[in-house]
C-alpha cells in the first residue's frame, strides 16, 4: 500500500512542480520584461518613437497643399521623427505642407520638447511621493518641529506644485504674449506680412509654429527658406533669440532665477527649500547655483566667441550682400545663437567659409548645458558624493560603451558607405565635411545643414532642380534610416553622455 500510495501520487507531484516553475519563470520573465521597459532610457525610446509614428499616421491622413507635391511615404515619417525630436532635419520643402499638417507638426514639436519632457519627469516624481493631507510643516514665523525627512515629503510635493506651476504659467504667459506680439510685429512690418501673404501662410499659423518651434529648440520654419527670407527684418530676429536661449540653454539659469524671485516675493520656506536641495528633488534641471552661474557665463561667452569670428570672417561675404550695419550684426547674432541647438538659420549654411563650418559643428556637439567649471566638476557642498563616485566600481556593460563620438564616427562612416555612389559622381555636395554637418546637426537635434544645389554638380543634370531641404533629402532610404537613428540617438543622449570614460588612450 505504501508504495502504491506513492507511486499514484507522483504524476501529480510531477505536474505541481512543472507548473510551478513554469510559473516563477513566468514571473521572473515579466519582472524583468517590466523592470526593463521602466527603464528611463527605454521610457524615453519608447515615448519617441510612438509620437513619432502617432505624428506619421496622422500626417498621412491629412493632405499636402498639392497632390502634385505629395512628399513619399517614407518622407513623411522621416519628418514626423525629425519633429517629435525637435531636430528640424528636412527632406522635403515646408510649404508642401497644409495648414492641418503645420498644426499636427505644432504638437509634435511640442510634446517631443525639453521643457514639456521635464515637466512630465517632475510629474512622475511627485506622483511617487506619499500623499499627506496635513498643513505645511513649516512657516516663516515657526520652527520646524518634525525631521528633515518629514519636512522634506510636504515641502517637495507643495513646492513643486507651487514654484514649478508658477514657473510653467509664468513660461505660457511668456509664450502667449510673444505669440501675440510676433503676430503684430508681421502686421507692422510690410514686407513679413507680404512674404507670408505671397506664399499663402495664414499669420496665426506661422506666429504659434514658429514659437512653438524656436522654444523647444526645434528649427522647423513654415517657409521653404527657413528664416532666410526675414532676414531683413530685424526686429523679428531680435524676438526670437530670446526664446531660442530659454527654451535650453539658459532655462536651468532661468529657472532658478524664478524660484529665487518667488522665495524673495512670497517669503515661503518651500522656494529655499528646492534652492537649497535641488539634488533631492530629482529634477535634472534645476542645478546649483554656482552652477547655473556658470553656465550662464558659459553660454554667453561661446555666443560672444563665435560672434567676434563669424564676423571676422563673413562680414563682406556674400551671405551678408544688401544688408545694411545693423542688419548684418542681427543677422550675426541670430545665427550664432542658433548654432548651439535650435537651428534656425538666416543665412545660406553653403556659402559659409569651412572654418565656421567647422566651429558649428563643435557646438552643435556641445550638450546644452556644458558649462565651465574651474578645479573640479562637482557642485557646492557635494564633494562628499563626487568622492563616492569616483570610488564606484563599473560593470562590464559600462566599459565596454563607447563615447559619443565613437558612435558619430561610426554613424559618418556608416553613412558615407551608403551614399558612397554619390560621393564619387557629385563630390561637391556630397564630401566628408557635408555629411559630418549633418550627422552632428541630427545628433544635437539643432537642424543646420548644406543643401544640395545643381550648380556644384560637376555633371549638370538637365533634370535637376533646386530645392529648399537639407542634404538628406538626397541620400538614399538607407542614408536616412541612419540619419534617424541618429536623431533619437541624439535625443536620448543624456543617458549615455559618460559612456567611454572606460577606456583609457594612452
Amino acid at each position: 500500500m505504501k508504495n502504491f500510495g506513492s507511486s499514484s501520487m507522483k504524476p501529480g507531484l510531477i505536474f505541481f512542480n512543472c507548473s510551478t516553475k513554469i510559473s516563477c519563470f513566468m514571473s521572473t520573465f515579466i519582472f524583468l520584461a517590466v523592470k526593463y521597459i521602466m527603464n528611463p532610457l527605454m521610457l524615453h525610446l519608447c515615448y519617441f518613437t510612438a509620437l513619432s509614428l502617432l505624428g506619421y499616421f496622422l500626417l498621412s491622413v491629412t493632405k499636402p497643399r498639392t497632390h502634385s507635391t505629395d512628399p513619399k511615404t517614407f518622407d513623411v515619417f522621416f519628418t514626423s521623427v525629425s519633429a517629435a525630436t525637435d531636430s528640424s532635419m528636412g527632406t522635403v520643402e515646408m510649404e508642401v505642407f497644409s495648414n492641418s499638417q503645420l498644426i499636427i507638426m505644432t504638437i509634435l514639436m511640442l510634446a517631443g520638447g525639453e521643457v514639456f519632457m521635464s515637466m512630465l519627469e517632475l510629474f512622475f516624481i511627485k506622483s511617487k511621493l506619499p500623499k499627506h493631507n496635513d498643513h505645511l510643516l513649516i512657516t516663516p514665523s515657526s520652527k520646524p518641529t518634525k525631521s528633515v525627512e518629514q519636512i522634506e515629503l510636504n515641502s517637495i510635493c507643495c513646492s513643486e506644485k507651487t514654484d514649478h506651476i508658477s514657473f510653467d504659467n509664468k513660461n505660457n504667459k511668456n509664450k502667449n504674449n510673444n505669440t501675440i506680439l510676433k503676430h503684430n510685429s508681421i502686421s507692422l512690418i510690410p514686407s513679413a506680412k507680404h512674404v507670408l501673404e505671397q506664399k499663402g501662410l495664414q499669420a496665426e499659423t506661422f506666429s504659434v509654429f514658429t514659437i512653438v518651434s524656436t522654444f523647444s529648440n526645434c528649427g522647423f520654419v513654415p517657409t521653404n527658406e527657413n528664416m532666410i527670407v526675414f532676414k531683413e527684418n530685424s526686429g523679428l530676429l531680435l524676438l526670437l533669440i530670446p526664446q531660442v536661449l530659454l527654451g535650453n540653454t539658459l532655462y536651468p539659469a532661468c529657472l532658478r532665477f524664478a524660484i529665487w524671485v518667488l522665495k524673495k516675493i512670497t517669503k515661503r520656506e518651500e522656494c529655499d527649500f528646492l534652492l537649497k536641495n535641488y539634488r533631492e528633488i530629482g529634477y535634472d534641471h534645476l542645478l546649483s547655483r554656482s552652477r547655473s552661474c556658470f553656465l550662464a557665463i558659459t553660454v554667453f561667452g561661446f555666443i560672444i566667441v563665435q560672434l567676434v569670428i563669424f564676423c571676422s570672417l563673413e562680414w563682406n561675404s556674400e551671405a551678408m550682400d544688401d544688408l545694411n550695419f545693423y542688419q548684418k550684426l542681427v543677422a550675426s547674432l541670430f545665427e550664432v545663437v542658433n548654432s548651439r541647438h535650435t537651428g534656425e538659420s538666416v543665412l545660406d549654411l553653403s556659402i559659409i567659409s569651412p572654418a565656421i563650418l567647422v566651429l558649428f559643428v563643435v557646438m552643435m556637439y556641445l550638450p546644452p548645458y556644458t558649462s565651465f567649471l574651474p578645479a573640479r566638476n562637482c557642485d557646492e557642498g557635494d564633494s562628499k558624493n563626487c568622492r563616492e563616485k569616483e570610488k564606484e566600481t563599473k560593470s562590464l556593460l559600462e566599459c565596454l560603451v563607447f563615447s559619443q563620438l565613437s558612435y558619430l564616427a561610426i554613424f559618418i562612416i556608416v553613412i558615407c558607405i551608403t551614399e558612397r555612389h554619390k560621393m564619387k559622381q557629385d563630390p561637391l555636395n556630397f564630401n566628408v565635411l557635408s555629411i559630418t554637418i549633418e550627422v552632428i546637426s541630427a545628433y544635437g537635434n539643432v537642424g543646420f545643414s548644406t543643401g544640395y544645389s545643381c550648380e556644384r554638380q560637376l555633371k549638370p543634370e538637365i533634370s535637376c532642380k533646386d530645392k529648399w531641404f537639407g542634404l538628406v533629402g538626397k541620400w538614399s532610404n538607407g542614408g536616412k534610416l541612419i540619419l534617424i537613428l541618429v536623431m533619437f540617438f541624439g535625443r536620448i543622449k543624456k543617458f549615455n553622455m559618460k559612456g567611454g570614460k572606460a577606456w583609457k588612450l594612452s
